[in-house]
């Protein structure tokens, strides 16, 4: 089959397709704002789909793309999950750290994009010596933390903090803190080093169950242009 029919092909597979009595199947897929949506967009034009006006300089949260059957969300990373697993999006794309603070339920996760890579770890103050006995841990991962810490059978307590995560062991408000590292240029600046490796995280392509069965065609042809471009 030439490249041109092969496009054709794909493209004829991601329109809706109509039966009797039935509305078009739409695809809805749900994006994570910020460095991961940067990185997402050339991923999704290399997959022949793309938005009709410029997400990066819009603030709507909602938009068309060429393909008359799908359309963009463009959400909080930590909302993309919810959308999908209740099925208000098809699709989705997210962090593996919000996936694995979210959990899994409900949710196919069939790619891994290798995008916006980084790494979960432990931090603490330059040099301390690590503490015995209790700690407290400050995180806005506060399943994950606790699922961590509980895996090597130590104690604590867990405070969530959604941003200035750096501050807290400078202030005594926790011993360590659970965060995501990319260069680890933010921790030395706040006098902090890297501790413990959790994960490596990168972003992924999440799929609602429901709509796996009852849109298999349309979401499938999606995934497999999506994957041939990672």
């Amino acid at each position: 089959m030439s490249q041109t029919n092969a496009q054709n092909s794909t493209q004829s597979q991601l329109r809706p397709q109509t039966e009797t009595g039935k509305r078009p199947q739409t695809l809805t897929i749900a994006l994570t704002k910020g460095r991961i949506l940067k990185e997402t967009l050339p991923l999704l034009a290399a997959a022949d789909v793309r938005p009709l006006e410029d997400i990066t300089r819009s603030r709507k949260l909602q938009f068309e793309t060429n393909r008359d059957n799908v359309r963009l969300l463009v959400l909080r990373g930590i909302d993309v999950p919810t959308y999908v697993q209740y099925g208000a999006a098809d699709l989705g794309i997210a962090g593996k750290d919000t996936l694995m603070e979210y959990g899994g339920d409900g949710l196919y996760e069939p790619i891994d994009l290798k995008i916006a890579k980084c790494r979960l770890m432990t931090a603490a103050i330059k040099g301390a010596p690590a503490k015995t006995g209790r700690i407290k841990v400050a995180t806005k991962y506060v399943n994950v933390a606790k699922h961590y810490y509980a895996s090597r059978g130590r104690q604590v307590d867990v405070i969530k903090l959604y941003g200035a995560m750096e501050l807290a062991p400078i202030m005594a408000l926790a011993d360590e803190i659970v965060d995501i590292v990319d260069t680890g240029n933010t921790l030395r600046a706040n006098g902090l080093e890297p501790r413990e490796h959790i994960a490596d995280i990168s972003s992924r392509v999440i799929v609602n169950k429901a709509s796996m069965k009852m849109k298999y065609r349309p979401i499938g042809t999606l995934l497999d242009a999506v994957a041939a471009s990672v």
